[in-house]
């Protein structure tokens, strides 16, 4: 297997729109939820090989706002499986060191994932390893919105005394603000957008696209997107 060479700067944040459960379902003539089952074993083998390169944090676009539209079954079918998989892998975050986090509405989750969710979180709080940021009932916009809600809040309850909003204060109110902004942001299923996805943090992100639908994603899908990063320069808007 391809490996990343020892010259090539990793990425400090990687984050993933984990597009193509359905088309690749579709593709084999099996109902959407055979894709989104085929898809949580590739989270299971990102998420190990990115603790395992010693990445500081992986947000996976697990769910998001727009995604309650689509058809009762299938979102029921997608909370049960986000309650698996929470069920099942909290040993193997424990094992590997890896702090659970979500961001999004977690509130609009079903009780039953919710308390999975939050349970979750609270037991790998303690870990000291790589960070699992975990989208939720996301949208960047709403997120956003959010945020500007929090400096109203702030500023009726006499917690923002300035005049003037900065960068640093809109980052401070958003979901997760301790985390860095992602350096590189794949997206796979070959869609070409960002679907509304961390619209504030991905000011400077790296984008890196990929026909393979999620449910083949694999590790060593993961290691060619990021040599293709480190052949990257990153100027940040500023002259070579």
């Amino acid at each position: 297997m391809p490996k990343i060479p020892e010259f090539i700067s990793l990425p400090n944040h990687i984050a993933i729109i984990m597009d193509g459960n359905g088309r690749w379902a579709r593709q084999r003539r099996r109902p959407r939820i055979f894709g989104h089952r085929a898809g949580i074993e590739s989270i299971r083998d990102i998420v190990r090989c990115s603790a395992e390169l010693g990445l500081e944090v992986l947000t996976l676009y697990a769910f998001s706002v727009e995604n309650w539209s689509r058809p009762g079954g299938e979102v029921k079918l997608l909370m049960t499986l986000l309650a698996d998989y929470l069920r099942g892998e909290k040993q193997e975050l424990m094992d590997n060191d890896i702090v659970l986090k979500s961001i999004g509405r977690a509130n609009d989750l079903p009780p039953k994932p919710r308390r999975l969710l939050r349970q979750v979180i609270a037991e790998t709080a303690g870990n000291q390893g790589m960070v699992l940021n975990l989208a939720l009932s996301y949208s960047g916009r709403d997120e956003l919105a959010r945020a500007m809600t929090r400096l109203l809040e702030k500023s009726r309850n006499g917690g923002f005394p300035g005049k003037k909003v900065s960068e640093a204060d809109v980052t401070a109110l958003l979901d997760a603000p301790g985390l860095p902004d992602p350096d590189l942001l794949i997206r796979t299923g070959g869609e070409m957008r960002v679907s509304n996805f961390l619209l504030w943090q991905i000011a400077y992100t790296e984008l890196y696209v990929t026909d393979i639908c999620w449910p083949e994603f694999r590790r060593r899908h993961l290691y060619r997107a990021i040599r293709e990063y480190g052949k990257r320069e990153r100027r940040f808007g500023k002259v070579k």
